[in-house]
C-alpha cells in the first residue's frame, strides 16, 4: 500500500502552493484534483488577481501579505516566469468609509506608502478616471497584480519538480481520519496518508462536512468581464493601475488594459447563491452587466460598453468575510484553508506555507491566530 506523507485535495491557488511547500521540505505528496491545473471552474481563473499590502479589511493580514510578497518573487525566480506585476492601485471612496480609512490605518500602523488624494487630485493624477467630488482617494504604488492561472501552473510545476504526484480528473468521494492516517476514496481508487490538506475552494462546504463544528460557508457566483477601450490613459504602459470604488450602491474593480481583450472590471459586493458548483449553469447575468456598465459608464468614461469577454468564478464566504485557516475542528490529522471570501488569491503563497507547516510540524509561526476557526466555535482552540 502506498502511503503519503500528505495528500492535497484540491490543487488551485491554495492547494498548489501547499503542493510545492510540502515537496520542497521533502514531504511524499499527493495533491488531487477534479480539474487539470490551471483550470476555470472555480477560484483561481481570469487572467489577472489584484495584490495589495495596506489591507483595508483588517491590518492584521499585513504582515502575512509582505510574506506572500517575498514567496511570489521566489516562485516567480524558480519558475523564470512573471508572475506579479507592480502597477499600482487607485481606491476610491467615502472619506468615512470603509476602504481608504482602512488603507490609511494599515499603512500607518506597518509603515507602508500610501499617497492620499481629494478628488480633483485623483482625477489630475489618474486622467482616465472620473473620481466623484465628495469622495477621497489613496494610491498604492507597490500594489498591483497577479497572473493568477500562471501562478497555479507555476506552483504545481514546482511541486513536480520536487518529486509531488499530482491525479487530475479524479473526483473524490469521501475521506476518513484516526490516529492511524487517513484515507481518501476516490473514482479512481483508494489513498492513504498520515496528513490531508483540504483546499477545496467552493467544493469546502462538502470536504468539511456538516457537522456542528465545521464553520458555515456559503457559495456565491460573481461574474467578471472585459471591454473593448478606446482611451489611451486606462492602458498599463500609459500608467494606468488596477483601482477599487467603494460607492453607495457597491464595491467595483478592475484592471488596466494589458492586452487586445480591453479593460477588465466586476463588482465585488453582491453575487448570487450557489448550491453545487458543478451544477452551476454559469450563464451571463444581464443585470450583474448592467451594473457594471453603469460604473464603467460613471467612473471610466473612456471604456465602450462592448462586450469582448466574460468570465465566471466563486467566492466561498466566511461568516464575517475573513479566511479560515485551521486544523479541522475533529480530526487533528486533517489541515484546510477556505471561506477565502473573494480576496485570497494574492495570500495563496503564504497560505500554502502556513497549511505545510501544520501538516507537518503541527504549528507555525506565521500570524494566522485571527483567521482560526475557533472564533465561530466558542471555543480556545486556536491554532498554534
Amino acid at each position: 500500500m502506498i502511503c503519503y506523507d500528505a495528500i492535497i485535495l484540491g490543487t488551485g491557488g491554495v492547494g498548489s502552493a501547499a503542493a510545492w511547500r510540502l515537496a520542497r521540505r521533502g514531504a511524499r505528496v499527493l495533491g488531487i484534483d477534479r480539474f487539470e491545473g490551471g483550470h476555470n471552474r472555480g477560484s483561481s481563473h481570469g487572467e489577472t488577481r489584484i495584490i495589495r499590502q495596506a489591507y483595508f479589511e483588517h491590518a492584521d493580514y499585513v504582515p502575512l501579505l509582505l510574506r506572500a510578497y517575498e514567496l511570489w518573487a521566489e516562485l516567480e525566480a524558480a519558475s523564470g516566469v512573471p508572475l506579479l506585476k507592480q502597477v499600482g492601485l487607485l481606491q476610491v471612496g467615502p472619506p468615512d468609509g470603509e476602504v481608504v480609512p482602512g488603507v490609511v490605518r494599515s499603512a500607518k500602523l506597518h509603515e507602508l506608502e500610501v499617497e492620499e488624494f481629494s478628488a480633483a487630485e485623483a482625477g489630475r493624477r489618474f486622467p482616465g478616471f472620473q473620481v466623484p467630488r465628495n469622495m477621497a482617494a489613496v494610491f498604492e504604488r507597490k500594489a498591483g497584480y497577479l497572473y493568477v492561472e500562471r501562478c497555479v501552473l507555476a506552483h504545481l510545476a514546482a511541486a513536480k519538480e520536487c518529486g509531488a504526484e499530482l491525479l487530475f480528473a479524479t473526483s473524490v468521494i469521501g475521506w476518513e481520519a484516526d490516529d492511524r492516517g487517513v484515507r481518501v476514496t476516490t473514482d479512481r481508487g483508494v489513498f492513504h496518508a498520515d496528513k490531508l490538506v483540504l483546499a477545496g475552494g467552493p467544493w469546502m462546504p462538502g470536504l468539511l462536512g456538516k457537522g456542528e463544528r465545521s464553520p458555515r460557508l456559503q457559495v456565491l457566483r460573481k461574474h467578471v468581464y472585459w471591454f473593448e477601450n478606446d482611451a489611451a490613459e486606462l492602458h498599463q504602459d500609459r500608467g494606468c493601475p488596477t483601482y477599487l470604488f467603494e460607492l453607495p450602491h457597491g464595491v467595483f474593480y478592475g484592471f488596466p488594459q494589458i492586452d487586445g481583450l480591453g479593460v477588465k472590471a466586476a463588482e465585488h459586493t453582491g453575487g448570487v447563491a450557489v448550491d453545487d458548483p458543478l451544477q452551476d449553469d454559469r450563464a451571463l447575468d444581464p443585470a450583474d452587466l448592467a451594473r457594471v456598465r453603469q460604473f464603467m459608464a460613471d467612473h471610466l468614461p473612456g471604456v465602450s460598453d462592448a462586450l469582448t469577454r466574460h468570465s465566471v468564478c466563486y467566492y466561498t464566504m466566511s461568516p464575517d468575510g475573513h479566511f479560515i485557516v485551521d486544523r479541522h475542528p475533529e480530526h487533528e490529522r486533517v489541515v484546510y484553508a477556505a471561506g477565502l471570501s473573494g480576496h485570497g488569491f494574492k495570500f495563496t503563497s503564504v497560505l500554502g506555507e502556513a497549511l505545510a507547516d501544520l501538516a507537518l510540524e503541527g504549528r507555525t509561526n506565521l500570524p494566522i491566530e485571527f483567521l482560526s476557526g475557533s472564533r465561530f466555535r466558542g471555543a480556545s482552540e486556536a491554532v498554534n
